[in-house]
């Protein structure tokens, strides 16, 4: 081989390996310390703010993370807006108009591109938001590794696909877990977030009005709470909203679990896992023993912040969270 061969291999190899290397990046945490060190901070000032003014700010945030990441991965898909013709995750059902605290992502966002233009992800500042929403409403702190870069697409559609439904059954939920990685364990874990916000009627009320043939209200509901629902659901009212968890509605916490076994899950996918003898007693476990749950919830979401990301010259560094660059 001649030596102009040689270095033309060479040349090749080393081309190879550094683009391979660039799509091989580990998320890790700290990722920022050197190219951003407010990162986390600049996030965590603008969720504390929000979650001041309006607790439930913190449950948007911890779904939308989920909605992010069970769809497409953690590439901050869900944070684009539609174009002309073209309609994004945002704006399908399972995320509108129940999806909230883009504006804090917004707010985050140009702090960091005015400190570090072109630097700090969108997914991750998703990702920092929904830990630090977990820690301002259930004192529950995780470190998030980061290194995650935008996706450039959003489809209306995907969301069908990937997330599941209110009126989903504990075989379905733990299916549609699984396919992303989770055990059935996580998927109970995951499932106390429903521990704060709030949900439209619309998303409950045939458990309320037309749930089979045979019962017009859900036999599981306990009748007290079910009488409860209809006063602030009538018929004719899908755009009322009501706490998910009315114990502490604003704090997440266990006692999502409690509720569950006093039979006042607000939706079918909830009241399911403790129906189901393959968690009933997962759901068991997480009400008696707070700590335990809170610690398995942080794993959980670490894991699932991980799910398909996009690293090294993958994607984009959106300056703009609502657009692709």
């Amino acid at each position: 081989m001649s030596n102009s061969m040689l270095r033309l291999c060479l040349i090749f190899l080393t081309m190879s390996m550094m683009v391979f290397m660039s799509s091989a990046i580990t998320p890790r945490v700290g990722f920022y310390r050197t190219s951003c060190p407010s990162a986390e901070a600049i996030v965590r000032k603008a969720v504390n703010k929000a979650v001041a003014k309006n607790p439930g700010i913190a449950a948007g945030l911890i779904r939308m993370h989920f909605h992010d990441c069970f769809v497409r991965g953690c590439d901050a898909s869900v944070l684009l807006d539609s174009t002309p013709g073209k309609l994004s995750e945002k704006e399908h059902p399972a995320n509108n108009p129940s999806l909230r605290g883009f504006e804090v992502i917004d707010e985050a966002k140009a702090e960091l591109e005015s400190l570090c233009p072109r630097t700090v992800s969108c997914a991750d500042i998703l990702a920092f938001a929904a830990r630090d929403g977990a820690l301002a409403v259930g004192g529950i702190n995780y470190q998030v590794p980061s290194g995650r870069r935008d996706g450039r697409v959003s489809l209306f559609d995907d969301p069908s696909q990937d997330l599941p439904s209110p009126s989903s059954n504990a075989k379905e939920l733990g299916a549609s877990f699984a396919r992303k990685g989770f055990s059935l364990d996580e998927m109970v874990t995951l499932s106390g977030a429903h521990s704060i916000g709030v949900s439209h009627c619309s998303s409950f009320s045939n458990r309320l009005y037309s749930f089979n043939e045979t019962h017009p209200q859900d036999p599981s509901l306990d009748p007290k709470f079910a009488r409860d629902l209809k006063a602030k659901c009538p018929p004719s009212s899908s755009n009322n909203v009501v706490q998910l968890d009315d114990l502490t509605p604003n704090r997440l916490d266990n006692k999502y679990y409690s509720n569950l076994m006093n039979h006042r899950g607000l939706f079918e996918s909830d009241q399911t896992l403790l129906s189901s003898h393959s968690t009933a007693g997962m759901v068991r476990n997480n009400a008696r023993l707070g700590p335990a749950w809170a610690k398995k919830f942080a794993s959980a979401m670490v894991k699932m912040g991980s799910i398909d990301i996009l690293t090294g010259r993958q994607g984009e560094i959106r300056k703009k969270c609502r657009v692709v660059n």
